[in-house]
C-alpha cells in the first residue's frame, strides 16, 4: 500500500482514457492501490512493484565475447 485512504490528486498525470491533464487521482482501498480519473470515472489498479526494464543500447549490451578490431590511424598535416 503506497497510498494513503484520502483520494489524492496527482499533478502532470494525463488520463489513458480521455487523455485529460491533472484529473487523476490515487487511493488505497483494502490494501490496494488504484487511480481514478475525476472526468472521465477511468479506474483501474495502480501495479507500483513492476518490474523495470533497461533499454538495451550498445553501452549497457553484453558483449558476444568477440572484441572489434581497433585501426590507428595518424593524420600527417603538410
Amino acid at each position: 500500500m503506497a497510498y494513503s485512504i484520502k483520494k489524492r490528486f496527482i499533478a502532470g498525470v494525463v488520463c489513458p482514457k480521455c487523455s485529460k491533464i491533472d484529473k487523476l487521482l490515487v487511493f488505497s482501498r483494502d490494501n490496494v492501490d488504484y487511480r481514478e480519473c475525476s472526468a472521465c470515472g477511468f479506474t483501474d489498479q495502480v501495479r507500483i512493484n513492476a518490474l523495470k526494464r533497461e533499454i538495451k543500447t550498445r553501452v549497457n549490451r553484453p558483449s558476444n565475447g568477440e572484441e572489434q578490431q581497433v585501426d590507428v590511424i595518424t593524420l600527417i598535416d603538410d
